[in-house]
């Protein structure tokens, strides 16, 4: 199955998943009297939001080159993955907004088998997270990522409430808003984990070098291309799910230009044979020694 496939069945289950919490949380709040339990059906409902537009944007950098286009579409992928970041942002400030009106508003103590929903919720999120994060892996995709720690941040909101849910129950009148402070501190993990998503996709979008172990992969298959007797320079920035990349490659400077054409063609050819996620690549030849 191809890495595009991959992600795409991956962000339909995010999307189902996500659906259906929303709404088992939603009605589980409301009948268990749990603020933090209904705060946590509002991130779901942004995950699914921002999980259409994850699927939006795989779709969107499927499409092939064109000549507006001439490396593909896949620079959609990281400004997908800012909206993603803008979506896990305004359901960490709604979440923290509305545990600290509720703090401020007398209610009853969640009810006990509240707890049992959200132990089967924690379980599936970090499920979830677990599958998406392996098939963001997988697929070198940074949008998908994001989908991914949405899941993460979700099992984090829910712990959170468990904690708090937990502690109102053990002790009682005066504890009623435990859950809403638990809600409260989850919103600010969900606000670091945006940064941890956001840095890297900002770095994609800059060209930003952050790819040691593709580029030591590069030159070291290079070197087993007859005809090639070293790398210089290599560049490489990402797109999508691919790497595009730019290798100075050095020959002996005594063969013709056409030999030294040859040779760079069948370098092309062997490193993406060799490395599937490599998309574009441009050989420079350089000569080993130069005439004077």
């Amino acid at each position: 199955m191809k890495n595009e496939e991959k992600a795409i069945r991956a962000t339909y289950f995010s999307i189902i998943g996500n659906t259906s919490l929303a709404i088992i949380k939603g009605l589980t709040g409301v009948l268990g009297h749990s603020y933090a339990l209904i705060a946590d059906a509002i991130e779901s409902i942004t995950d699914i939001f921002a999980s259409l537009l994850v699927l939006f944007g795989l779709k969107y950098a499927k499409r092939p080159a064109d000549d507006n286009h001439p490396y593909g579409h896949g620079k959609i992928e990281p400004l997908i993955t800012f909206l993603v970041v803008a979506f896990l942002v305004i359901s960490a400030s709604v979440i923290a907004f509305k545990s600290i009106e509720n703090i401020q508003t007398p209610h009853k103590v969640p009810e006990p088998w509240t707890l049992i929903v959200l132990f089967g919720i924690i379980l599936w999120k970090e499920i979830s997270f677990r599958i998406v994060i392996k098939r963001s892996k997988e697929t070198n995709s940074s949008s998908l990522k994001a989908d991914a720690w949405h899941h993460r941040s979700d099992a984090i909101t829910s712990i959170m409430a468990f904690i708090g849910i937990s502690v109102a129950l053990i002790f009682g009148k005066g504890y009623e808003t435990a859950d809403d402070w638990a809600a409260l501190l989850a919103s600010f993990f969900i606000l670091y984990n945006s940064y941890l998503i956001f840095r890297p996709a900002l770095g994609e979008i800059m060209d930003e070098h952050r790819y040691d172990d593709l580029l030591s992969e590069i030159r070291e298959e290079s070197m087993k291309v007859p005809g090639v007797l070293g790398t210089e320079k290599c560049f490489i920035r990402k797109a999508g799910m691919k790497y595009h990349v730019d290798l100075h490659a050095i020959v002996d400077g005594e063969i013709s230009v056409k030999e030294g054409h040859d040779i760079s063609h069948h370098l092309k050819d062997y490193l993406r044979s060799k490395i599937p996620n490599l998309g574009h690549v441009l050989i420079h030849i350089e000569p080993d020694k130069y005439e004077k």
